[in-house]
């Protein structure tokens, strides 16, 4: 199947991220005279969901936070995608088998614009090929590593920050993400 003429694509790494409101706790340095610290953690399983997608070639983040996970979701995800497209640009988006990434209503949206955006299927069970994992460890790392969060929105605005300082192009992502 041909995709695109050489350099008129942009290659896209997909996949959805819950970050959870108890945080994430990791390794830390601790002075040998302190005791254990003590770490807050919210004895909760509230969490927010996001839809991601970044540009292998720009470093540019579009997300979308989402209540579920679903077939209409994902649809309207793709929507706000296709928006970043440059103009006579072909995006090719990498992603996982998630069962609404082949769900039936998809199929007639992506005929009328197979010509802007292609959906490529990773084989199961293989995260390590999605780059995009790699933008959720680091946003968790600045984002919720070792923190407290009292509120669920309080979660929602740290996380959202992070994101929108990667919604534009950016050479952190970029070369997080660089396939060449």
């Amino acid at each position: 199947m041909r995709l695109a003429k050489k350099g008129n694509f942009e290659i896209l790494f997909e996949d959805e991220c819950h970050f959870q409101q108890h945080g994430t706790r990791c390794k830390m340095w601790i002075p040998p005279e302190k005791k254990d610290p003590v770490l807050k953690h919210a004895p909760t399983k509230k969490s927010i969901s996001v839809f991601g997608a970044v540009n292998s070639h720009t470093g540019q983040l579009t997300t979308m936070v989402s209540p579920i996970f679903n077939a209409d979701s994902f649809f309207t995800f793709l929507k706000k995608v296709l928006k970043t497209r440059k103009k006579n640009k072909k995006l090719i988006m990498v992603l996982d088998n998630a069962k609404y990434h082949h769900a039936l209503i998809l199929r007639p949206w992506l005929i009328k614009h197979r010509k802007e955006i292609h959906l490529l299927f990773l084989p199961a069970y293989s995260p390590e090929l999605n780059y995009i994992e790699r933008v959720w460890k680091l946003a968790r790392r600045l984002s919720t590593h070792n923190r407290y969060f009292e509120t669920l929105k309080e979660l929602q605005n740290t996380v959202l920050n992070q994101m929108d300082l990667w919604r534009k192009p950016n050479e952190i992502l970029r070369k997080l993400c660089c396939i060449i």
